[in-house]
């Protein structure tokens, strides 16, 4: 079992990570800016160490600084949680060229799928269903370009190998578009990016967003937590996710799973992962995979029972995974809604100090966020401050409680998009289920 770790994060997933490590009896090296000295699990950790001032690429993103970090503290590991270096190639490289474990998967599996052309073509020689396409790079070839988009068929998209989150991307409706579309995104890649590559795909116009989790060993052993439905989106940004995902079958779940859990053998997949799905009329597309733990990772372990940052931490200490495929059962429902510091009409950012917090309890009901009383929100970072999550024995019950603790839940001082939340959790079509990843949008009229 590992010793000691780093937390190479902040905010609630940071959190996350440190309560995690303490039920394992690993202690804690929390690393932060000079903005974060006051987070909690910097206080409850049991080193701490600021590696920079508040901007990101001189503290959180400066890999020097950790490595050197970790190498003061004699820690073992490090562990990336989400954003920032999770899913950085070079970074968990060098972790492990430095004698440190990195916490998540290998650097080539990192590559491979942060790559998504070569992501696309291992998903497909595992059998996992994918989106009609190019399969490959666009070249320079306008005529064959021109061919490709009309035997896949308008309208398509044009996507950048390197993008992610909603960026490197154009919708393009019609032929005469299509090479100027081609130009302007190979041009934003390589600015964004740093790589120009392009392919191009159908464009699903009224799809659902369905993701699987997967956990997978250094046995050679992978397993699937079944899915998730994060398709209630604000410009490609997730608000609210659920598991399961409404209308998916057990006979489904498994099938699509099992895939799932079949390329994490094939291509030797370490730690927590989460392929990631457009769903339209009854079929799955697979659009990329996260290599990491994700935001929404809390419902999948309210219907599982499986504490996913627990099951990171035993997989990097070498052992095999605790769970069979047949151990897994989805147990009702599950909703989540990330509590972000913003103003809930214009969704601009709303730093500041919190002057009263109180948050919601009850049977069900779930909080990770690492605020408290006093604490003052920095502007230098994401404007999530936390998840309130539900689970009942259905969605009706979850939606219940979920309504209940939003109601509950006082966070004064900074204004935050829980009335946003209240809106979408009394919203019909949303309690009806199965909405698709423009329904927000649409209703908020953006």
């Amino acid at each position: 079992m590992l010793e000691k770790i780093v937390i190479a994060n902040r905010g609630e997933i940071a959190l996350r990570i440190l309560r995690a490590c303490r039920e394992l009896d690993i202690k804690t090296v929390a690393i932060h800016s000079e903005a974060d000295r006051d987070l909690k699990h910097v206080r409850l950790a049991d080193e701490s160490v600021c590696i920079g001032p508040a901007a990101s690429a001189a503290s959180y993103l400066h890999v020097p600084a950790i490595i050197s970090a970790a190498e003061v503290c004699d820690a073992q590991a490090i562990h990336p949680g989400y954003g920032f270096l999770s899913e950085n190639a070079d970074f968990a490289e060098r972790v492990e060229q430095s004698g440190f474990v990195f916490i998540g998967p290998r650097p080539e599996t990192i590559r491979l799928m942060g790559d998504k052309i070569t992501a696309i073509e291992a998903m497909k020689a595992a059998g996992v269903p994918t989106v009609p396409g190019s399969d490959g790079p666009l070249d320079d070839n306008d005529e064959r370009t021109l061919s490709l988009a009309n035997d896949i068929g308008y309208p398509v998209i044009v996507k950048a190998a390197g993008g992610g989150g909603g960026r490197g991307m154009r919708v393009v409706h019609s032929e005469a578009s299509l090479l100027n579309s081609i130009s302007l995104t190979r041009a934003e890649a390589g600015a964004a990016f740093g790589n120009e590559t392009l392919y191009m795909e159908k464009y699903l116009e009224n799809p659902r967003h369905v993701e699987f989790q997967v956990l997978a060993d250094t046995h050679g052993n992978a397993i699937h937590l079944g899915e998730r439905d994060c398709s209630m989106q604000r410009r490609h940004q997730k608000v609210v996710e659920e598991a399961p995902a409404p209308g998916i079958t057990d006979e489904v779940r498994q099938k699509i799973g099992e895939r799932c859990a079949e390329a994490c053998r094939q291509i030797g997949y370490r730690g927590a992962g989460t392929f990631e799905f457009l769903y339209e009329d009854g079929e799955f597309y697979f659009i990329e995979m996260n290599t990491r733990v994700q935001v929404e990772h809390p419902v999948t372990e309210m219907i599982t029972g499986v504490d996913i940052v627990r099951e990171q931490l035993l997989i990097a200490s070498g052992e095999p995974l605790h769970y069979t495929q047949d151990d897994i059962k989805v147990r009702g429902h599950a909703v989540e809604c990330r509590i972000n510091a913003e103003d809930p009409t214009n969704f601009m950012p709303c730093p500041g100090d919190i002057s009263q917090l109180h948050v919601p309890g009850g049977p069900g009901v779930r909080v990770d966020t690492h605020l408290y009383n006093g604490y003052r929100v920095p502007q230098y970072y994401d404007s999530m401050i936390g998840k309130l999550i539900a689970h009942g024995e259905n969605r009706d019950v979850a939606i219940a409680r979920m309504r209940t603790a939003l109601s509950e839940m006082v966070i004064d001082g900074i204004k935050t998009n829980i009335p946003l939340h209240t809106e979408i959790m009394a919203d019909s079509n949303f309690v009806a289920g199965g909405m698709n990843i423009h329904y927000l949008e649409k209703k908020l009229g953006l």
